[in-house]
Formats: structure tokens, C-alpha cells, sequence
């Protein structure tokens, strides 16, 4: 007479035997967990600028480069732009557009070195818009350069710019939209204030932004905005909060851009 193998028991007094289904069904589980974290965190460091999602974000990348003639202009210029705690000591902006440049060449929108520094991307197209503050002291005119480079190229440039500076520079400034007729009119190269220039690596676009006064008083001494929004500056841009105005305006145009993209790269469920 035979007998059949005893069945043996874990701590928790559940037949060893009988523990194989659910813990295969667990480890696919954590399997399928695993790989919805890893597309939303990719998804989400896009939103956010993560740079660890950046190469691995083609299809992302592609779209971005896509949108100034797939998405209209209202949208990535909204004719209103909520800044909820972009002026100085974390005050609330909210800026009012009053004129958007046709789009075109890059050829005058930027100082020739500026210029110069940028070619290397190539120009594929600009878009440009001009905003005023709620109390009309001040405009800035936020804008789009959409290259012809790749992630690779991109990410020289933007590397290029923080080693050597080039976005701190007076002579590398990105030139005002005046709309005629506007409050912005006499917003000239002689009015620049604050700017700022952001290359961005998981998308081939360059977002900047520039602010003056718009009495159209001119300004001797430009400051670029990572400085004037610094802890105790006492320039006359940093005290007027024109570095807030440029540096808060672009950083909304640029949320708002991932925003638009993301949608469009999202796999089905």
C-alpha cells in the first residue's frame, strides 16, 4: 500500500501547495502596477521637466515640434494668463494679451549674438505675443522659437547656455513685440528690463520672454530675471518686479505647451 505525499503547511496554516495561483496572481499584479507607475511618472516628469524622461519621450518630443501650426494661437497664448504666486513675495499676476506678432523667421526677434548662439538649432518657426499686467505698468512679450533640432542637439545647446552663461548676458537678449497702437507701442530695445531664455531638452522649442516698463521709459542697466527675482536685489527691474513679470509669464506659456502635448501622446488604455 502506497499513500500520497503528506500535505505540508506555512506559519499561517494555509497549504504550501495550494499558495502557487495566488501568488502568481500577485506578482502579475505588481507586474501591471509596475508598468502603469513607470508610464506615469514618464508622463508626469514631462509635465514637470524632469530630464530623466527626457530620452526616453520621442513620440513626446515629435508632438511638441508639431504644435505651432497644430494648435491655435489662443491656446498657446491664452488671451488671459493666470500667474498665482509669480510676483514678488509669492503676490498673485495675472497678465491680458494685447497683441500676437504674425508668425515668421527669427531674423529680428533676437540680438545677433543671441542669434548666432541659437543657430545651431535652426529656426523652424517663431511665435510671439505681447501681455500687459493688471495694472498696466508693465508688458512683456513671451515667446516660441520652434527649432529644427533633435533631442541630442537640443540638449548641447541648453548645456552650451548654462556653461558659458548666455542666458545672463546683456548682449544675448531676446527684442520686444510692439504691437502698434497698443499700450506696447514704444516697448523698443531701448525698454528691455528683464528676460529670460529657457532651452528645453524634451521638446525642440527655446521659450523666452522679456518685460519693460510700459510708460516706455528706458532702462540702462537690463537685469536678467533669475537675477532681479533673486533675495535682496535693489535694481530697478528686481524692484519694479519686471523679472517676476518676464520669468512668471514664460513659465506659464511653457506649462502650458506640455499641457497641450501630453494628451496627444498618451497610448490607450
Amino acid at each position: 500500500m502506497s499513500f500520497g505525499q503528506p500535505e505540508t503547511y506555512d506559519d499561517s496554516a494555509r497549504p504550501a501547495g495550494r499558495r502557487t495561483r495566488p501568488r502568481a496572481l500577485a506578482a502579475a499584479a505588481c507586474v501591471v502596477l509596475g508598468l502603469g507607475l513607470i508610464g506615469g511618472a514618464a508622463t508626469g516628469s514631462w509635465l514637470t521637466g524632469d530630464s530623466a524622461a527626457e530620452a526616453g519621450s520621442p513620440g513626446a518630443f515629435a508632438a511638441a515640434g508639431g504644435m505651432w501650426h497644430s494648435v491655435p494661437v489662443d491656446r498657446l497664448f491664452p488671451p488671459t494668463v493666470n500667474g498665482e504666486g509669480a510676483g514678488p513675495g509669492g503676490a498673485d499676476r495675472t497678465w491680458t494679451r494685447i497683441g500676437v506678432a504674425p508668425d515668421g523667421g527669427c531674423a529680428d526677434a533676437f540680438d545677433p549674438l543671441l542669434r548666432k548662439a541659437l543657430a545651431p538649432a535652426g529656426c523652424l518657426r517663431l511665435l510671439r505675443a505681447t501681455y500687459t499686467d493688471a495694472t498696466r505698468s508693465h508688458v512683456t512679450t513671451v515667446g516660441l522659437l520652434f527649432t529644427k533640432a533633435d533631442a541630442a542637439a537640443m540638449t548641447s545647446l541648453k548645456n552650451r547656455f548654462r556653461r558659458e552663461g548666455l542666458d545672463r548676458r546683456t548682449d544675448l537678449m531676446p527684442r520686444s513685440y510692439a504691437p502698434k497702437n497698443t499700450l506696447a507701442a514704444g516697448f523698443g530695445d531701448a525698454q528691455r528690463a528683464s528676460w529670460t531664455v529657457s532651452v528645453l531638452t524634451d521638446a525642440p522649442v527655446v521659450v523666452f520672454a522679456v518685460s519693460g516698463f510700459a510708460d516706455g521709459r528706458t532702462v540702462a542697466t537690463p537685469q536678467p530675471a533669475a537675477d532681479a527675482t533673486g533675495s535682496g536685489a535693489t535694481t530697478a527691474p528686481a524692484q519694479a518686479g519686471l523679472g517676476h513679470e518676464a520669468q512668471g509669464l514664460a513659465d506659464r506659456v511653457e506649462r502650458s505647451l506640455r499641457k497641450r502635448v501630453a494628451p496627444a501622446t498618451e497610448s490607450p488604455s
